[in-house]
């Protein structure tokens, strides 16, 4: 566990984060509005974060900053790791971006190339394994137009998985399927976290999706973006979409939702 102190002080303990954000304003163009502003979030190791907010609200840039493809105006951003080891994030986006002329297993072959394993048998044996754990073992030699789209989403899954990153950043992966796929791969998702501790930060404009996988649900307000409000959910995993708890977890949360968007007049 990290501890702090100031002289004369007693130590005072800190929790352990995957992510730590302190201060974080993000505006763009000399002079311009904050489309971030004093955003304060820290993400336990293993926790389960869904992000919801109105249109530009700044949750796609709020995750680009934590990945590290975008500067914070101001404010700090920390992934503290492992041991000597500095964290890093992976981006999962809401299309698959897989590269068409690459069959699945090539596709994920080559986050592991650019991670540095270099035997190609290695290399193999391992896009083979990730491929498994999202339920396409079978795909390995598949070309992308072969893939429906939830395939592709889940061959996106695998690729983000084999970068080994500390935190999984997902926007809005499911949001272009159809409600059967969507149901599906929420059940293999919770599983897949579940049974790797992986971080997750999600972002979704869908708050039922919100309320059936996050262990914590924060709203952002419209611009500039503020933590307004969040829930702290309570309800086991697995859930479904359909569960009473869920429904009612959903009606809070939109009620506050409604509330923000007439706050700022969207």
């Amino acid at each position: 566990m990290t501890v702090t102190a100031t002289v004369g002080e007693e130590l005072e303990a800190v929790e352990p984060a995957a992510v730590r954000l302190t201060g974080v304003t993000k505006t763009f163009g000399k002079g311009g509005v904050p489309v971030l502003d004093g955003i304060d979030l820290s993400v336990a190791p293993g926790e389960f974060v869904c992000l919801l907010g109105a249109s530009g609200c700044g949750k796609s840039t709020l995750l680009n900053l934590i990945a590290g493809l975008d500067p914070a105006s101001s404010g700090l951003i920390e992934l503290p790791g492992k041991g000597s080891r500095p964290g890093h994030a992976a981006l999962m986006f809401q299309e698959s971006a897989l590269f068409p002329w690459l069959t699945a297993g090539r596709n994920v072959e080559l986050a592991l190339k650019l991670r540095g394993v270099r035997a190609k048998a290695e290399r193999r044996e391992e896009a083979q394994r990730l491929l498994g754990l999202v339920r396409l073992g079978s795909a390995y030699d598949k070309r992308v137009h072969e893939l429906s789209g939830g395939m592709r989403q889940r061959v996106a899954l695998a690729r983000s998985l084999a970068q080994q990153a500390d935190v999984l950043l997902m926007d809005e992966p499911f949001a272009a399927l159809d409600a059967i796929t969507r149901d599906v791969l929420h059940e293999e998702l919770v599983k897949l976290w579940s049974e790797t501790g992986l971080t997750v930060i999600f972002v979704t404009h869908n708050v039922r999706e919100a309320a059936r996988l996050g262990q914590r649900v924060i709203l952002l307000s419209s611009r500039p973006g503020r933590i307004a409000r969040e829930w702290r959910v309570e309800i086991p995993q697995p859930r479904r979409i359909e569960d009473a708890a869920v429904t009612d977890l959903t009606r809070q949360i939109t009620a506050e939702l409604h509330k923000e968007i007439s706050r700022h007049g969207n």
